[in-house]
């Protein structure tokens, strides 16, 4: 008994080499899979950050440089060279249009989003099917310039704020897509007891559909601004008086008549980018809840 009892306790202190043979090899897909995942990351890491990279290594070239080996690691970094594509692009007088371009073309564009994608999602309007098709369609079909030239010189809109912000606000892009399957994760029975409650539709719409829908308008919204921001053919188009334009187009400053100053160039460029990249880092998570309640519903 006592040598049948201290081999049970042996095996139970080592353990049952079975249970192990099995917990190891459940154990090594777990592995592999880690291993892939980061190696997917670092991929994926390494095609966003080396344009980024490549670019901030052009702005501090010298135009000699450049041309003398445009992929080469600078070794004498011209940092100069921001200050004068600040000064040269003039974008300390554009970046008060890009703002307020953004922010209220933003505004406009989330709020047509919410008004249109909540009826469509709930069915509250005859051809649901279709109107969805059409909020897909619209992502696939061109800038009609011509027409919205026409449409604010018949308004006497060309060469203003308010055009131009009208134009770009009602570009609502996947807004109103994107709104309308995250409204499907709200439960129907809200609008049932709201409407046994006496709640009217647009109290109704912006005192508990729009706190609900946070993530999803703050993701319109993000969006919304990156495209205005980074926005540059309508403004050469619709506007024609230089107080006016946003601050994309000052990159036209530093192309020549038979080359560009690529150095500058890229500084600009960087330029421009940078509030964008700083404000990615504070409102990611949003655009990630955003997405996720989307796909979700």
């Amino acid at each position: 008994m006592s040598t049948t009892t201290s081999a049970q306790s042996r095996v139970t202190a080592m353990g049952n080499p079975v249970e192990r043979q099995k917990s190891g090899r459940r154990n090594r897909p777990r592995r592999h899979a880690s291993v892939g995942v980061w190696i997917s990351v670092a991929v994926i890491l390494i095609v966003f950050l080396f344009p980024i990279l490549y670019l901030f290594n052009t702005a501090l070239k010298t135009q000699t440089e450049f041309l003398t080996d445009p992929v080469g690691i600078t070794t004498d970094p011209q940092w100069g060279n921001f200050l004068v594509a600040w000064n040269q692009g003039n974008f300390s007088s554009y970046i008060f249009n890009s703002l307020l371009y953004t922010l209220v073309g933003s505004a406009i564009g989330t709020f047509i989003s919410l008004v249109i994608g909540f009826p469509v999602a709930r069915g509250y309007l005859r051809g649901t099917r279709l109107w969805t098709f059409i909020f897909a369609l619209v992502l696939f079909l061109p800038n009609a310039l011509i027409t919205q030239f026409q449409l604010l010189l018949r308004l006497n809109l060309y060469d203003s704020r308010l055009g131009y912000i009208l134009m770009v606000g009602v570009g609502v892009g996947i807004g109103p897509l994107l709104f309308s399957g995250f409204v499907k994760s709200i439960p129907l029975e809200l609008d049932e007891a709201a409407a046994i409650d006496g709640v009217g539709y647009w109290r109704y719409l912006f005192r508990f559909v729009f706190p609900l829908a946070k993530p999803a308008l703050a993701t319109i919204f993000i969006l919304q601004a990156v495209w205005i921001w980074n926005e540059i053919v309508l403004a050469t188009v619709l506007l024609s008086d230089p107080a006016k334009f946003p601050v994309t187009v000052g990159l036209y400053s530093f192309k020549g008549t038979y080359s560009n100053q690529w150095p500058l160039l890229a500084a600009a460029t960087f330029i421009v980018a940078l509030p964008l990249m700083i404000g990615y880092v504070f409102i990611q998570k949003y655009l990630v809840n955003g997405v996720l309640g989307a796909v979700k519903g």
